[in-house]
């Protein structure tokens, strides 16, 4: 298969630096690409002098994680695409595992690897862990991470299995499935996109899966670090733009009402924990979310099939209540 690595950049000269080199050692099967979201740094000449195979892609705006890929994502023509974070170690063979499974599975739109922590390298990190789920709220969750309980990688996850989102840090997925799906929904701008395009995927009866044993490490937090308010706000408005773009039926009334409730006690939690700017910032995403409220109604409108999705009724009440922390203590 023709295959494109596509890291998107924006002002990440340090990054670089740091990373490309693993990726263009253990990634010769693949045509690398550096999207740069108009940086202002000198990351691009430092990729242009030092790693002279790497074709760039000039994007003219910074668009955030989903108009940026769409723009250097439109006019590649290799069949499989490879959606990698600029902060991603990649290891020896990486690519070999899921090729194999993209080969002998003609349905397999998307799939991720196993997804460790750079800075914790026994452990799973956050964002993907060993593929994604979500419940009927709309909470995404992972098999190796539960909110904010990490698991230690002890080979648990080292299975190949069907899942419901593999994560943007490292995506795998076919040139034509994507653009059957018209790539990602740009008005998220950041965080939760991926989540969304593979819930359009499931809607044209397409396979997500992960593959676990293909490995690579993540840092995590380098555009936007966990504490700062941004990403907040962007998680908690698009989970409610998704919610409204993609569950089936009227059920998506009550659902929505049930999480906006629970919004609004997480909202005050924040502030009971001295993070008024965390408070305030959910509080604008859900003026956000009313603001895009049309929009998003008329993209469901657009959407040929929703696809029933949720395998668990509430992640919250499992791990608040239950007190269920790891993924496979899960009912």
């Amino acid at each position: 298969m023709k295959t494109a690595v596509v890291i998107l950049n924006w002002n990440g000269k340090k990054l670089l630096e740091t990373y490309l080199p693993t990726v263009v050692a253990h990634s010769k099967e693949a045509t690398i690409y550096v999207a740069d979201n108009a940086s202002t740094d000198d990351s691009v000449a430092y990729v242009t002098s030092k790693f002279p195979t790497v074709k760039i892609i000039q994007n003219t705006t910074n668009g955030g994680y989903a108009k940026g890929y769409n723009e250097a994502l439109k006019h590649l023509d290799e069949d499989l695409l490879v959606l990698l974070n600029s902060d991603v170690a990649v290891t020896e063979n990486w690519l070999t595992p899921v090729f194999t499974a993209f080969q002998n599975n003609k349905n397999l739109a998307a799939a991720q690897p196993k997804i460790l922590d750079d800075k914790n390298k026994t452990h799973f990190e956050y964002a993907g862990a060993a593929g994604g789920f979500i419940d009927a709220l709309g909470y995404p969750y992972c098999r190796g991470r539960i909110f904010n309980t990490i698991e230690e990688d002890k080979g648990q996850y080292n299975d190949t299995t069907t899942i419901f989102w593999a994560t943007g840090a490292c995506l795998f997925i076919r040139n034509t499935d994507f653009k059957k799906v018209g790539g990602f929904d740009q008005s998220f701008f950041a965080h939760q996109e991926e989540i969304d395009l593979c819930w359009r995927l499931h809607g044209l009866e397409k396979e997500v899966k992960y593959i676990g044993t293909s490995t690579v490490y993540h840092l995590g937090g380098a555009t936007l670090e966990t504490q700062n308010p941004k990403k907040t706000f962007y998680n908690f408005r698009n989970s409610l733009l998704m919610m409204v773009k993609n569950i089936p039926g009227l059920k998506v009334i009550p659902l929505l009402f049930i999480r906006m409730v629970l919004d609004s006690i997480a909202a005050f939690q924040l502030l009971l924990q001295a993070k008024p700017l965390h408070f305030f910032a959910v509080l604008k995403s859900h003026f956000s979310f009313y603001y895009m409220l049309p929009g998003c109604l008329a993209k469901r409108r657009q959407i040929k099939k929703q696809k029933d999705y949720a395998t668990l009724r509430s992640i919250v009440w499992q791990y608040f209540i239950n007190r269920k922390r790891f993924y496979n203590d899960l009912n």
